[in-house]
């Protein structure tokens, strides 16, 4: 197609946001790491999506959008805090002990634990050997790429293996709560749910972040536009992106994210902070690469 005629594809919109996703979601890794340099991390997660779903909540209600009600509502907020409360929560704090491109790859394992969640839950896609293969190639890939890091020395080897666990327990979160949520059949906007998913966990961090004893909040130019930029390009044009390119295209089309995310936050993380990224890494991310493509190539795809 005609890059003039572009615009006129009934899906153009959708692969705009798509691209969004792809760009937007790989810098916040830089963004997370940059808002920790004087602010802590529960204080992060729960700014950071208060402010993202009251400025979304109130665009819809001036628009006359549809909020959801009742036992729509209730599940809605609980998917947000299982994707985005626990998801984000997890990977801000292990940002705090891996370099942020690391940590982006450590991510890329979403797809075996979709997978593996989806096959285990009553009714699921079955799970065949060969994406069973994928998942052990790409897991091989994290664990090298962990170990690598694990080999330099005794405190940071410690920071890795628990930046490691971290991001796989918020993985597992946001996973689970993705699979749920798309066994629901919502009646709101699917941006609207968003809003009220970000609000939902912002809300519910917002209590751990009272009671656990972090540190002041030490504002800076630097760490506070970080988090405003987490808000708006992370979470109101990012998450909104990513619901609305999952609502018009195929999933395998829209999982291109997690190859294109890692890639933006490694070369961020090496121009921003300096972070190395030598030839083992690379081996290592193209190993996880090489599982996610198999896993997607021989998962079953249910009919949408």
């Amino acid at each position: 197609m005609l890059p003039w005629k572009m615009h006129r594809h009934s899906l153009f919109r959708a692969y705009l946001a798509l691209g969004a996703v792809c760009f937007f979601w790989g810098t916040t890794y830089t963004a997370i790491r940059m808002a920790l340099e004087s602010l802590p991390p529960l204080f992060i997660v729960s700014t950071r999506f208060l402010l993202s779903g009251s400025i979304m909540l109130l665009a819809a209600k001036l628009a006359g959008a549809r909020l959801p009600r009742g036992r729509e509502l209730w599940f809605t907020s609980l998917f947000g805090v299982m994707v985005l409360g626990v998801g984000n929560t997890a990977l801000v704090m292990a940002e705090q002990w891996i370099p942020s491109g690391v940590a982006a790859l450590f991510i890329t394992t979403s797809p075996f634990w979709m997978v593996s969640i989806e096959a285990a839950l009553p009714g699921g896609e079955r799970l065949y050997w060969p994406a069973i293969g994928g998942m052990l190639v790409g897991f091989a890939g994290t664990v090298a790429l962990a170990l690598r890091g694990m080999g330099e020395t005794t405190a940071a080897g410690s920071n890795y293996l628990l930046g490691f666990a971290t991001l796989q327990l918020g993985t597992l979160g946001w996973c689970l709560g993705s699979v749920l949520q798309r066994r629901q059949r919502p009646a709101t906007h699917p941006v609207v749910s968003g809003a009220v998913q970000q609000m939902a966990a912002g809300l519910a961090m917002t209590f751990p972040a009272i009671f656990v004893r972090e540190p002041a909040p030490a504002w800076t130019w630097r760490s506070g536009g970080a988090l405003v930029y987490l808000a708006v390009f992370g979470s109101i044009v990012g998450y909104s992106a990513f619901i609305y390119s999952m609502d018009k295209l195929p999933v395998a089309l829209v999982s291109i994210y997690n190859y294109v995310n890692p890639v933006v936050a490694v070369i961020l993380g090496w121009m921003v902070f300096g972070e190395h990224f030598g030839r083992k890494e690379a081996l290592a991310m193209f190993t996880v690469f090489l599982g996610v493509g198999l896993v997607k190539r021989y998962s079953p795809h249910r009919a949408r």
